[in-house]
């Protein structure tokens, strides 16, 4: 029997080539990793979040699925888009909860779970802009600390995603988790160490 990593490959090339039943039959193999990962941004944010990480992930799949042409690789690739999608989820969620908060038009004093929570989805805004603007000049180091950052994958599965080295992907997180620490005002990104 194959290791569910190759069956992930295989399935992958699968559907890349028009057979849509393989995404189908992909799921039952990642969903343990992508709960791990969709658990990882979570743990991240208040306690109280709506968002659950089965929310997380079977949004991901569905956008997954919408993908006309998948490009994956293999399995590594897959992460690595799955923890590009649950970060824009995730962006996406703090953006309407920010809306929301400033649609209100209350003045009155927040209640301090409540300040705290809009403080994370500030947070998560302000971390997904300086990633953009470091990718602006640097996209291998934008790129690794989002796989490390958002995706919550450890480096050897960093380095199979980007096709780098170890130390590669070593010295761009540390690079990257400083400009990042000067960006943000000395606040340190999860994962940057």
């Amino acid at each position: 029997m194959a290791e569910p990593d190759q069956d992930v490959t295989r399935l992958l090339g699968d559907w890349r080539a028009g057979d849509q039943a393989a995404m189908d039959k992909i799921m039952p193999i990642v969903q343990q990793e992508l709960r791990r990962v969709a658990a990882a941004y979570l743990r991240r944010e208040r306690s109280d979040h709506t968002l659950q990480p089965t929310a997380l992930i079977n949004e991901a799949y569905i956008r997954l699925m919408d993908q006309s042409s998948p490009t994956f690789e293999n399995r590594a690739h897959f992460y690595g888009i799955a923890a590009q999608i649950m970060r824009q989820i995730l962006v996406d969620f703090a953006r309407k909860r920010l809306s929301a908060k400033r649609g209100s038009g209350n003045r009155e004093a927040l209640d301090p779970a409540i300040a705290d929570s809009y403080r994370q989805s500030e947070e998560v805004i302000a971390v997904h802009q300086a990633l953009d603007r470091l990718a602006a000049f640097d996209a291998h180091k934008a790129r690794t600390m989002e796989l490390r950052h958002f995706g919550g994958l450890a480096l050897e599965e960093i380095a199979e995603a980007t096709g780098r080295s170890l130390s590669s992907v070593k010295r761009d997180l540390q690079l990257a988790g400083a400009w990042l620490r000067r960006e943000l005002g000395g606040a340190s990104p999860v994962g940057a160490s």
